[in-house]
């Protein structure tokens, strides 16, 4: 009995531990970033004249998006080298430190760059300093960054210093590296650039792609301070970014089709195009606007045989004269299309849309029906510069329309005519819409009001002079913000900043939420605006 029962209680113990043996516990999961241990040269150093550092962490570690977190302030050039790239370490080296300032203090801040290499727990906000000279520098600026007409601010965002001394001059942000960088956190949109030393300073918000630290108006933005920064006077700067108006750009024109070629104008308005050398060849000539950008389309026609034309074309900046050799292309044929090409709503017009220049409309051609077979009257009114024919009639609600074109109603200069053409149209009920009745309190100056949808598209807009009471009807159901343009100089458009000229965009501000527009509901909201 006694030898049974030792042999089921050895039993029992081989059983467990064949379990324990089989499922060891792997303890507590890691939530810490990595520490520090020690550093060579120590962190916050003073004479620094090392042409390397070493940087011991108490565990493994990996460097991921060191070429979007890493900023190096001031910049130093060449960029010195970052290892470990691609693996596991317990020591981050940076090597080939070469051409130090005298005097200065500089700082490696790793952003969100360091990482432990098995639970990927992020060392935030990792900065190692130095001095050139005898101390730290230790006066610092922040502030927050804002779009000046977009909602929400995008990555890629850097605060640039320059030192006034000298040689500086405004168009130092063009062609040389700023004294010291830091970077916007985009989550919070502010910014703290530390270690800084007494002295005037240009400061300059810019979002840019490639991160070199120079100003290319073609594809950044910038925001500046409408005075130098005095330190330590001055501590918290706020910035509005915005894209510069291109003023002094006119591409040269591309051949799109054997008699057109599309002309790129960035920056200026009214531009102007002259065709020099063309009476003898009696040269008929259009613009239009592109359909699909907002390019021109330079049009000609002639009877006789050419191989070339030469431009003149002139915005209120520029002047520039191009030869332009005619290749043999496809000749453009005439195409219609209606817009829009379903549902017309209330106060929306039917548009024809042509791609090529029109020359002639035949309204007793045209013809509108509606479900019962009764003939609407309708106007016609021709945008020739948009190249486009707006029908306008009153519609009723829960309509069918019936658009016909007979042969010929639409003729191009190149003398193409449409065959037959009919599409069909209907409008919904007025229930199946939402009015909001807007009233604005505060400011009374010129304002343009848009409703933009939540991916920034203009739905709809209106312009007031001084009326803050505003109705819009007939909506689209949906999500918009309420945007607010104080148009200063009541063009009736946003207007960009200038930096060398010192010239601010136009103030822009949203109601703080989301409104929502019911169908078959009115919307009474009330914004005010902050003085």
């Amino acid at each position: 009995m006694i030898r049974n029962l030792v042999k089921i209680s050895i039993s029992i113990l081989f059983i467990f531990s064949c379990a324990n043996r089989g499922n060891p516990s792997g303890g507590e999961i890691d939530v810490y970033p990595p520490k520090t241990v020690k550093s060579f040269p120590q962190n916050f150093s003073t004479n620094f004249n090392s042409e390397s550092i070493e940087i011991v962490f108490d565990e493994f570690i990996k460097i991921r998006k060191l070429e979007n977190e890493l900023i190096i302030s001031p910049p130093i050039d060449p960029i010195p080298q970052i290892s470990p790239v691609g693996s596991a370490n317990k020591v981050l080296s940076i090597t080939n430190i070469d051409s130090l300032l005298e005097n200065t203090t500089y700082s490696f801040n790793f952003g969100e760059s360091i990482e432990d290499n098995n639970e990927g727990n992020i060392l935030s906000d990792f900065r190692y300093v130095f001095s050139t000279g005898k101390f730290i520098d230790s006066l610092y600026i922040r502030g927050n960054i804002s779009d000046a007409y977009d909602r929400e601010i995008t990555e890629n965002i850097n605060i640039l210093l320059f030192e006034i001394d000298s040689a500086f001059s405004d168009s130092i942000i063009y062609k040389s590296k700023p004294k010291y960088v830091a970077k916007v956190v985009d989550s919070t949109s502010s910014y703290r650039l530390k270690n800084l030393k007494a002295g005037n300073y240009l400061v300059i918000a810019l979002e840019e792609e490639n991160k070199d630290y120079i100003f290319q108006p073609d594809s950044d933005k910038i925001g500046f301070h409408h005075s130098y920064l005095q330190l330590p006077k001055d501590s918290v700067i706020n910035l509005k970014i915005f894209k510069e108006k291109v003023t002094n750009k006119i591409s040269r024109p591309r051949q799109s089709s054997l008699n057109s070629y599309i002309i790129g104008n960035e920056g200026g308005e009214n531009l102007k195009i002259k065709l020099i050398e063309a009476e003898e060849n009696e040269i008929i000539t259009r613009t239009t606007r592109d359909i699909k950008s907002d390019s021109l389309m330079y049009w000609f026609k002639t009877n006789n045989e050419i191989d070339s034309l030469k431009l003149t074309i002139s915005n209120e900046f520029i002047t520039d004269t191009f030869s332009l050799k005619i290749s043999k292309k496809k000749k453009d044929s005439l195409i219609i299309k209606p817009n829009p090409s379903n549902v017309i709503k209330f106060y929306e017009d039917l548009s024809l849309l042509i791609n090529t220049p029109i020359n002639s409309i035949h309204k007793d051609k045209i013809q509108i029906i509606d479900k019962d077979s009764s003939v609407i009257d309708y106007a016609l009114k021709l945008d020739s510069i948009n190249n486009k024919v707006d029908f306008l009639f009153e519609k009723t609600q829960n309509e069918n329309y019936i658009f016909n074109l007979l042969p010929g109603s639409i003729e191009d200069i190149f003398e193409n005519k449409n065959d037959s053409i009919s599409f069909k149209l209907k409008t919904k009920t007025y229930d199946d819409y939402g009015n909001l009745f807007l009233k604005i309190s505060g400011e009374k100056s010129p304002k343009i009001i848009q409703l933009v949808t939540p991916d920034d598209k203009i739905q709809y807009e209106k312009i007031s002079d001084a009326q803050n009471e505003l109705n819009f009807e007939n909506m689209e159901p949906g999500k918009y913000y309420i945007r607010i343009i104080f148009d200063e100089n009541n063009n009736g458009k946003y207007d960009t900043g200038d930096f060398l000229n010192r010239i601010m965009p136009e103030k822009v501000t949203y109601f703080p939420d989301l409104i929502e527009i019911r169908a078959g509901w009115d919307l009474v909201q009330e914004f005010i605006l902050n003085k």
